[in-house]
């Protein structure tokens, strides 16, 4: 007796016939993705190109050696950066998931490291909104006639001075009238995080502007934020180039210059350099935050990630040399006016932006549109690399909580109204009083202390456990090719050792954050918070790779610690591809199966086999036997 079922195979680019897919015999909701291959490729550059290179970048080459920095950091770009980018993008492509769900599927065991990103990047997103609503606060002040941070106003001027000439330097103890808005106007700043005060109405205002921006840019999904970024991604490039050209022809531009491309080689002999340099590719490119697996999961199945590779980490690089010309051309113009060396007012952090840059900007010719111009472009740019910290929570949650989500949310719009809404509240200490200290505090441990630390077991699960070989086949099967041997080379062994000696290296040199050049001293009991914080993103590793190893298959420890670093994903039995064919996201060749595949049920009295569960499939005249069949069947 003979039964045939006829399986019919997915659509070939990784969506839907009729609107919806089945695994397992359960409905799935289909996955959008991007109208075209430029929407994902100025997502990835608005995502990575961001207000750090603006100011990171330039101040950590300026204290890491200057052009002698630019080795370190090329030299991790190619050794980590790259090969890393390439991998996250390869990942959430393939398996169509966000950060948790893509790691689960990699790497059971290690489902803990991509929770682990998606902690970092809530963490992220509640304080770098606040910085967005600073430059809000700033734009909206450039629009007065006067600039108001041009001169030392007595209505809120502490210990200001702004009477520069020659021969005249500024008294001990007084500070610049930018640094005493940014200060007395714009944080009305207490005394230390001891004394957070009241919440800054005008700033906590920007700040839900800024939420309201996000909001209604991503509300539909990769709809919405695939044409936004035509916008976003494109416009502070016009921007930049207008600023590069003003900052190369002021006055002092040339010693700015000189001081960013001097090399101090002495400094490559300091591990904190190399540090330094991993840390800037990482946070710039975004590796192991999981906004590229997620922006890499609404992918169609085919898309060629290793152009896109390269396309993205060259402009990301190549921004950052621009932003670091721009700010240490209006440096050396500072410096030159107010006579000073470069020492003396180069600034840290958003100071660098808010307190540095304004002081050129006063004494431009048409200071208010020159104002109005470059606090639209750290607008944009902060907006951009939001849209995507904000998607990767919204990506997992998705991915991880499907049911929940259609029973009590019903829409995609009210899940990214929920996440937005509490992202703003759990932002709402960063604008008291007392905010830019827990600020600072949050910004130092919620990424710098832990970064490294997912990177490795990121990179561990999928270049070790799933296999750097395996990885690569994924490519081919998308993309037609394997990737070189340089990349598997780096995923395999330069990468991970590389992100191992950094974070040795890192937790011997650790030192206590401090703010403004180290005038205020955090407490123990604020230190105490911030490792609180780090742990946050450092405690689901273990705790999750314990919950695989209970959760696997096995009847002893080994037997389960075998099947808990064993991804999930199958060996394709018709093409023999590492994949699932049956699964969603597995799409063929036009020279391995048509439309359809015929699966032919014998019974056990005509063809001398053991079991009706024996099944042998009939794909193009030959019969392949199969053991395994994971799709809904009509019969």
């Amino acid at each position: 007796m003979t039964s045939t079922l006829t399986l019919t195979e997915p659509a070939r680019d990784g969506q839907d016939d009729a609107g919806s897919k089945r695994r397992g015999g359960k409905e799935m909701e289909p996955r959008q993705t991007w109208e075209n291959k430029a929407q994902f490729i100025l997502a990835c550059v608005g995502y990575a190109v961001g207000l750090g290179n603006l100011w990171r970048f330039p101040y950590l080459c300026y204290k890491s050696g200057g052009g002698a920095f630019l080795i370190p950091y090329f030299l991790m770009m190619f050794l980590c950066g790259i090969p890393l980018l390439l991998m996250e993008l390869t990942v959430g492509q393939y398996t169509r998931r966000g950060p948790i769900a893509a790691l689960e599927k990699i790497c059971p065991i290690f489902k803990g490291a991509g929770v682990g990103t998606v902690v970092i990047s809530f963490l992220l997103c509640t304080y770098y909104n606040v910085i967005i609503a600073w430059v809000i606060f700033y734009l909206v002040q450039s629009f007065y006639a006067e600039l108001p941070w041009s001169h030392c106003n007595t209505t809120w001027a502490v210990n200001c001075f702004d009477d520069y000439g020659p021969g005249i330097k500024a008294p001990n103890g007084t500070k610049s009238a930018t640094e005493e808005f940014f200060d007395e106007v714009v944080l009305q700043k207490s005394e230390g995080i001891n004394d957070m005060g009241s919440i800054r109405f005008e700033i906590l205002l920007a700040l839900f502007s800024a939420w309201m921006l996000v909001y209604f840019s991503l509300w539909k999904s990769v709809k919405s934020s695939g044409r936004v970024v035509y916008v976003t991604a494109t416009l502070p490039y016009l921007l930049i180039g207008a600023f590069l050209w003003r900052a190369l022809t002021l006055p002092g531009a040339n010693k700015g210059l000189q001081y960013f491309f001097e090399p101090r080689w002495e400094l490559l002999l300091q591990a904190q350099v190399w540090v330094n340099a991993a840390a800037q590719n990482f946070n710039s490119i975004g590796i192991a935050f999981g906004s590229m697996i997620a922006l890499a999961s609404y992918n169609k199945f085919n898309n060629n990630i290793v152009i896109d590779t390269w396309a993205i980490s060259i402009t990301n690089s190549m921004t950052s040399l621009m932003a670091g010309m721009i700010v240490f051309s209006t440096l050396g113009n500072i410096a030159l006016e107010q006579g000073k060396e470069i020492d003396d007012v180069v600034a840290e952090g958003p100071g660098l932006v808010f307190m540095v840059y304004p002081q050129a900007l006063a004494k431009m010719p048409y200071a208010n549109v020159w104002a109005i111009l470059f606090f639209i472009m750290l607008l944009i740019l902060g907006l951009d690399s939001q849209f995507a910290t904000v998607e990767v929570i919204i990506t997992s949650l998705q991915d991880g909580f499907p049911k929940l989500i259609r029973k009590y949310l019903k829409h995609h719009e009210i899940l990214v109204l929920v996440v937005c809404f509490i992202s703003f509240l759990f932002g709402l200490p960063n604008v008291m009083q007392g905010g830019i200290y827990f600020f600072q505090l949050i910004d130092y441990y919620a990424a710098a202390v832990s970064l490294m630390y997912l990177a490795f077991f990121e990179v561990a699960a999928i270049a070790w456990l799933y296999g750097a070989g395996r990885l690569a086949k994924n490519v081919r099967e998308m993309t037609g090719r394997l990737p070189s041997r340089y990349f598997r080379f780096c995923w395999c062994l330069a990468s991970p050792l590389l992100i191992l000696a950094i974070w040795v290296f890192s937790m011997v040199d650790y030192k206590r954050p401090t703010y403004n050049k180290g005038e205020y001293i955090y407490p123990d009991w604020a230190i105490a918070l911030g490792w609180m914080i780090a742990a946050l993103s450092i405690i689901p590793i273990p705790v999750f790779a314990v919950i695989a190893i209970i959760k696997a298959k096995g009847t002893n420890l080994l037997e389960k610690l075998k099947h808990s670093v064993q991804s999930p994903i199958d060996e394709c039995p018709c093409c023999g591809q590492a994949f699932n064919c049956l699964d969603e996201m597995h799409t063929h060749g036009e020279d391995c199966v048509d439309n359809q595949v015929q699966l032919v049920l014998y019974s056990p009295q005509e063809n001398n086999v053991d079991s009706m569960s024996d099944f042998i499939m009939k794909e193009n005249n030959e019969e392949i036997t199969s053991t395994k069949i994971n799709n809904e069947t009509n019969i």
